[in-house]
């Protein structure tokens, strides 16, 4: 199978978060779509291993900032390059918050989407969500952003390595797990995503 098929899906872009007791995170995930009106609800799929998807699970509530097309990849890094288990990814932010105190993007998002989850169904990497809205508003005029140009024109591109660097680790460019090692086998799996080796690219020391 050619897994790059699936590459012309199109796709946004968003950060999706909750509030789970005092914790707040946030992620960033391409999965959302309605599929449902009178009541008006959203399907969103979420990283199992990713910890924003543990605290709606607990909570039953999220926001979906949907990223303007301008969004730095400064923010991508924030919600989307780091596990909130180590860091607070809304520390110094000028977030918005719903009123369930759930936080949404000020800036850099259109608008922003407030549901309660109504059910769930585990699909091994991700969990799908449903969520019923409950609240809804536009913050700007500018485009929203899609997968394909994200990694067309935000992310950045690789550097070409010395010859003489070694390598210590690969880096999945889907959703960017790293695996620690020089050599990555042909059959791996992200464990994150579940893509294969193919699209993992080498990290240099």
């Amino acid at each position: 199978m050619d897994n790059k098929a699936l590459y012309n899906l199109e796709y946004g872009v968003f950060m999706l978060a909750t509030r789970f007791e005092e914790k707040m995170n946030g992620c960033i995930t391409n999965t959302c779509i309605q599929v449902a009106s009178n009541p008006t609800r959203l399907a969103i799929a979420c990283i199992n291993s990713n910890y924003t998807c543990e605290l709606i699970k607990k909570s039953g509530v999220f926001t979906l900032s949907i990223l303007e097309k301008n969004v730095s990849y400064a923010t991508i890094e924030r919600f989307g390059m780091q596990s909130g288990r180590d860091v607070d990814k809304f520390e110094g932010l000028d977030k918005g918050m719903d009123s369930r105190w759930v936080p949404y993007l000020k800036t850099e998002a259109n608008s922003y989407i407030s549901c309660n989850v109504v059910s769930s169904q585990d699909l091994g990497s991700h969990t799908l969500f449903i969520g019923e809205v409950v609240d809804a508003a536009v913050l700007s005029r500018e485009p929203s952003l899609t997968y394909n140009y994200y990694h067309a024109n935000i992310k950045p591109k690789p550097q070409a390595p010395a010859a003489e660097k070694p390598i210590k680790a690969w880096k999945c460019k889907i959703c960017g797990y790293v695996y620690e090692g020089p050599v990555l086998p042909a059959d791996f799996l992200c464990p994150w995503c579940g893509h294969p080796a193919e699209d993992f690219e080498p990290v240099y020391e």
